[in-house]
């Protein structure tokens, strides 16, 4: 199977567990504070994946200042982005409470915002095949555990706000492929990409994500879990990182 192939199908397994969450949310009605949960233990997940798989890789690859500069490419252009997308109405895409009722009209606006969170993770599965060894496992598992939640209580907080299982399904849906889609492309373009090129980009998707989970994630968990979301983020870290040890 070509690379570039391999590379789509993990990112649509790692955007798979989005559409897993979402229909967890119609199937089950979780209380609030058992979602923030699942979501800040995914914050750890995602943190831990991104400074030793992403940062820590990427300065080995490329040194100091790619990783720089690339996490503060990465960080500045979520960050704008970010504010256009919920400016339209995409700003509370990731609660699962009340807040997507206030959302006029901002469906179209969930689904950018949604699949701007997934764009970086997505790239990074593909890129990380390009050195030979095949999918990083822990990457993968960070990428898979960390959208469950996203998908849950972004799901949870549609369907407060009254849009049907079809829609949010399908919206689910669609992102996933487009997450597989990312990764194909990222193994594609960046296949002769040399080190310090490849670690830059790696740097530019840990600026993002890390912006992501401190301007969506966070949020949800600490308002909706009201204690012990730093426990759980720690947790989800540590578990992140055993799985990055027994990897290597």
């Amino acid at each position: 199977m070509p690379l570039w192939l391999q590379a789509g199908f993990w990112g649509l397994l790692g955007g798979s567990s989005l559409v897993i969450g979402a229909a967890l949310a119609y199937l089950v009605r979780l209380p609030a504070r058992v979602t923030a949960g699942i979501m800040a233990f995914g914050c750890g997940i995602l943190i831990s994946a991104v400074a030793y798989e992403l940062v820590e890789e990427g300065f080995r690859q490329g040194g100091i200042w790619p990783v720089i500069g690339g996490a503060l490419a990465g960080s500045a252009a979520y960050t704008l982005a970010n504010w256009l997308v919920s400016r339209r109405g995409g700003r509370h895409r990731k609660r699962s409470g009340e807040q997507q009722k206030a959302v006029s009209g901002g469906g179209m606006a969930i689904a950018i915002g949604s699949l701007l969170d997934g764009i970086p993770e997505s790239v990074v599965l593909g890129v990380g095949l390009l050195g030979g060894g095949g999918v990083s496992l822990p990457m993968l598992a960070a990428v898979f555990l960390s959208n469950f939640p996203e998908g849950l209580s972004s799901a949870a907080g549609m369907r407060r706000a009254g849009r049907g299982r079809g829609y949010v399904l399908g919206l689910w849906g669609g992102i996933a492929l487009l997450s597989g889609l990312a990764a194909l492309l990222g193994a594609a373009l960046l296949g002769d990409a040399p080190p310090a090129l490849t670690a830059t980009v790696n740097a530019i998707a840990a600026g993002a994500l890390l912006t992501m989970i401190a301007d969506t994630m966070i949020p949800e968990a600490v308002e909706g879990e009201r204690g012990g979301t730093g426990l759980l983020v720690v947790a989800g870290l540590l578990v992140a990182f055993a799985l990055s040890q027994q990897g290597g």
